[in-house]
């Protein structure tokens, strides 16, 4: 009995001995650490920090471009998904998104969310509710404090809500005159894509942005050639040679061959801010956000993709500095209602039909507008949309590339009626409530041919605007295991300020 005893404290002992040692071990040897919980890093503040916004974008908008990428080409093989390389990031977290108007917010409060750790009203950018007090960004605190060099690019125009964010304090994201004034008095390194909405004003009677850039010591330039030499020696401004109506670069599936890529601006941004002291850069990924508005599935993907294209450019600078860099991969809010499903196609997806469309909606509203003056018919205009999207009518079902492209009787009736509509003139049009619903006030054809793709394909719509999901948070690097986990969109400026120690 005693024997048996003492055995038995001898092993308690040796196990409290292994115990004991082992948090001994793990105390003084565990690698520096980030608490999600406490928002706390232990480690050494990372030199290079990105931060993608994918504007609009959320779980449905990278989720149908990775299912996209891994479409099925032939009946009766298992469906696959090719994962965007920001997806395979070993940390990966959720974010709410609303402000303290709505729970579906606009752009201007969400990014001031992420940028300031402040909600607000939508519209206003880093300003509180009563629009009198200004909140400081991470990028400035950065710039001030750690003299950290910034960056910002977009593939919008420059002061558009989401860039404005990181810079600009104004009552109104509408005031687009005012931020680029900010922007020029920022100090910032590089600001690269898009152009100035509003450059000479509201009323063009204003000094031109650009201008008043070169004249606070900025280096503008409008070409590729001159883009592509920039370097590092002084402050400045890549502006996209190729800006469509709204400053902004062409929708990805639009681009010509051989212009220049939200990827293509974020690597000439590296090589500009690239220093021995560190720099921070936010890519935001705009048009994501307005193919979702308009309801495009395809341009949506491709645009997707391009965001995805820039990331992989931080990527491979973190190869050379993995100690040293933070890469953050999220979205502001989501936008349309995007769903993979759709009622008419039940628990199938037939993604590959989306290959058909050439063209975004915009460009197509381009021939549309040709055609208004031409008055051109219908059975004529098809024969465009047969090479611009795959639809063809049941007359024409023999030269359909898929019977999935044939349309019903209904879907013709559907986009016979929006054609109708789409030969008005836009003050002549007198739409029912069902036809808002239907078209969202965008052209009616356009609207009406992406609407039947996708639908086809399996994709479903909610809305034409904001709504209220979670978006995802990525992040790969030094503290990267604090975005793990469920939180509030102002909490990634907390994470980042803890980070970074700054104050």
């Amino acid at each position: 009995m005693k024997s048996t005893l003492k055995r038995i404290l001898t092993i308690s002992l040796i196990a409290v001995m292994l115990v004991t040692s082992s948090i001994f071990i793990n105390v003084f040897t565990a690698p520096v650490t980030a608490d999600a919980a406490t928002n706390t890093w232990t480690g050494t503040v990372p030199k290079y920090i990105f931060l993608f916004i994918g504007d609009g974008m959320s779980y449905v908008q990278f989720a149908s471009a990775s299912d996209y990428l891994g479409h099925l080409e032939e009946e009766g093989k298992l469906v696959r998904s090719e994962n965007l390389d920001f997806m395979n990031f070993p940390a990966a977290g959720s974010a709410t998104t609303f402000d303290s108007t709505s729970f579906c917010p606009d752009s201007a409060s969400t990014a001031t969310s992420i940028s300031t750790g402040f909600k607000t009203h939508s519209g206003v950018i880093n300003m509180d509710i009563s629009k009198t007090q200004k909140y400081e960004t991470i990028a400035e605190k950065l710039k001030k404090q750690l003299g950290y060099k910034v960056g910002i690019v977009s593939s919008v125009g420059i002061n558009h809500a989401t860039p404005a964010a990181f810079y600009a304090h104004q009552a109104s994201r509408n005031n687009y005159y005012d931020i680029g004034l900010e922007l020029t008095t920022s100090n910032f390194d590089y600001f690269g894509g898009g152009g100035f909405i509003q450059n000479t004003g509201k009323d063009n009677d204003k000094e031109s942005l650009m201008d008043v850039a070169v004249k606070a010591g900025y280096k503008v330039v409008t070409t590729k050639a001159d883009i592509l030499n920039l370097n590092g020696n002084q402050k400045a401004m890549a502006i996209a040679p190729d800006l469509d109506d709204s400053d902004a670069l062409p929708y990805e599936i639009d681009r010509a061959k051989g212009s220049l890529s939200l990827a293509d601006y974020t690597r000439k941004g590296i090589d500009v801010l690239n220093n021995s002291k560190g720099f921070f850069m936010m890519v935001e990924g705009g048009k994501i956000d307005w193919a979702c508005h308009a309801n495009d599935a395809m341009t949506t993907i491709k645009d997707t993709v391009a965001f995805a294209d820039a990331v992989n450019e931080a990527i491979e600078f973190q190869k050379k500095h993995p100690a040293e860099t933070l890469i953050l991969v999220t979205g502001d809010h989501e936008t349309g209602g995007l769903t993979i499903g759709y009622a008419t196609t039940g628990y199938s997806t037939y993604l590959d039909v989306l290959s058909h469309q050439t063209m975004s909606y915009e460009a197509f509203d381009a021939k549309i507008e040709a055609w208004r003056t031409q008055k051109l018919s219908f059975s004529k205009a098809m024969e465009t949309v047969k090479a611009d999207f795959g639809l063809v009518t049941a007359a024409n079902k023999a030269s359909a590339t898929s019977e999935k492209l044939v349309l019903t009787a209904d879907e013709e009736k559907r986009l016979q009626d929006a054609y109708t509509m789409s030969m008005m003139a836009t003050a002549d049009r007198k739409l029912s409530e069902s036809e808002k619903v239907l078209y969202g006030g965008y052209e009616p054809f356009s609207v009406t041919l992406t609407h039947l793709l996708n639908n086809k394909a399996g994709i479903g719509w909610t809305s034409y605007s904001h709504t209220g999901v979670p978006v995802a948070v990525f992040a790969q690097g030094a503290g990267e295991n604090l975005f793990n986990g469920y939180y509030d969109n102002t909490d990634i400026f907390v994470k980042l300020k803890a980070i970074t120690k700054v104050k």
